[in-house]
């Protein structure tokens, strides 16, 4: 493990050790898992846009798509228990 000094705030500071206190674990463990959460947040996040550029580019390049009231149709079959394949992308 790497070592690192955050400074916090003297509210934000209080906070953290209140949590810990409550949950009866060390506070360098609440801030442990803060960052963690954090991280992985974050990184969803980046896959997300970097997945919504590929796709954006890829519809300038073909045109193709599914409309929002196909897309709610398709939904709407599956929240009702069947089996459907998902509507095919058009231009």
């Amino acid at each position: 493990m790497v070592t690192a000094t955050v400074e916090l705030d003297p509210d934000t500071d209080a906070r953290v050790k209140r949590l810990a206190d409550e949950r009866h674990r060390p506070a360098e463990g609440v801030m442990r898992e803060a960052v963690e959460q954090y991280v992985e947040r974050e990184e969803a996040r980046e896959r997300l846009q970097q997945e919504l550029q590929a796709a954006w580019a890829e519809y300038k390049a073909t045109g193709l798509h599914v409309t929002g009231d196909e897309m709610n149709a398709w939904l709407a079959r599956l929240e009702a228990g069947e089996d459907v394949d998902p509507p095919e992308c058009h231009v």
